[in-house]
């Protein structure tokens, strides 16, 4: 048998109203009927409908969680998203909130998704996981007033988007300043993505280390197609590197992988450093050298920020950086040692 708010309010010997403000946790209820609701609603076993309070009070109990194009095999397995969705997931918990995530091949099915998700009231707002220079949604929310988050540096309007993210220019300068200090002087930087606000923040970082240290910047290498794949042997007896700063851990991977290939041992003949410090990073030797940019924390806030958003506690413009940390591994040979 089915009980009812009715059958709750009988036993509590409280009004059906009450019980239902009581549910929806109203200032008007004392703690103390509160408390007694609460303790009749636990020993009849009664469970609030979600869907019907949220339905009252205008709100869906829920959050998009809104992921990049997932455009390429990289991006479909890179752990990144994983661990930042079950911390968003896990904050959210304690709000006693739910996620959609909302997801696609290409941006426009993308913004076709969100649209969808906004005009059915599905959610209460949104996070998005990337910053990209071509990205339609970012433009939907903010231009239709809807509450969002950002896990990135937008690249428009960064007044007036509430954003958490790395300070990625920082990290790319500590990723190389790390090769140099190991005795390294000729620097790749390593991307297979040049639309992302990392790529750019990360890459200023990288021609800042090599322009204090007074060493020659190489232009970026974007390995986008296939040909940029056949082409990198003969760019690495071009340039003569010993070491690259390569956008993220799974990347990374792939490029030793490619460097191996072609004859390059890793460590000893070439020096790889990454980001993100992902279980890629320790799966297979050599263990990548790799910053940690504190993924958890990283939607830990970003969840917190939309909740303030929503609740109309935070002002828009507001920008939260997460520290980072370098980790020691063995994709890094230092040079000076191999020359006393």
């Amino acid at each position: 048998m089915t009980i009812t708010v009715k059958d709750v309010a009988k036993k509590a010997g409280v009004a059906t109203s009450t019980v239902s403000r009581v549910i929806n946790d109203h200032p008007s209820i004392s703690d103390a009927t509160k408390k007694k609701v609460y303790k009749v609603m636990e020993e009849m076993g009664y469970v609030p409908n979600i869907a019907a309070r949220n339905l009252g009070k205008r709100s869906s109990g829920a959050v998009g969680v809104v992921l990049p194009p997932l455009d390429s095999r990289e991006r479909m397995g890179n752990p990144f998203y994983l661990e930042i969705i079950e911390s968003i997931n896990s904050e959210a918990r304690n709000h006693d909130m739910t996620t959609a995530i909302a997801t696609a091949q290409s941006f426009e099915t993308l913004l076709e998704n969100v649209q969808l998700m906004h005009r059915q009231k599905q959610v209460d707002g949104f996070i998005l996981l990337y910053s990209d220079k071509d990205d339609p949604v970012i433009n939907y929310l903010f231009e239709n007033q809807v509450p969002f988050s950002l896990i990135g540096q937008p690249y428009t309007n960064e007044d007036k988007v509430i954003y958490v993210d790395n300070d990625n220019q920082l990290l790319g300068k500590h990723a190389t300043d790390f090769l140099i200090e190991n005795g390294h002087k000729n620097i790749l930087f390593i991307t297979n993505t040049t639309h992302e606000n990392i790529y750019y923040e990360r890459y200023f970082g990288y021609q800042k280390a090599m322009m204090v240290a007074g060493l020659t910047m190489h232009p970026s290498v974007d390995m986008e197609s296939p040909a940029d794949y056949v082409a990198f042997e003969d760019l690495l007896k071009e340039t003569k590197a010993t070491a690259a700063v390569v956008i993220d851990d799974i990347f990374a991977m792939r490029m030793i992988q490619l460097a191996q290939m072609y004859g390059y041992r890793v460590p000893d003949d070439f020096s790889v450093i990454s980001f993100n410090n992902s279980i890629y990073s320790t799966l297979v030797h050599p263990y990548l050298t790799s910053i940690d940019i504190d993924i958890a924390e990283l939607g830990k806030m970003g969840m917190q920020k939309l909740i303030d958003a929503l609740q109309q506690k935070e002002p828009t413009g507001v920008r939260l950086v997460i520290p980072h940390q370098l980790i020691k591994r063995e994709s890094v040979l230092a040079l000076q040692t191999t020359n006393e």
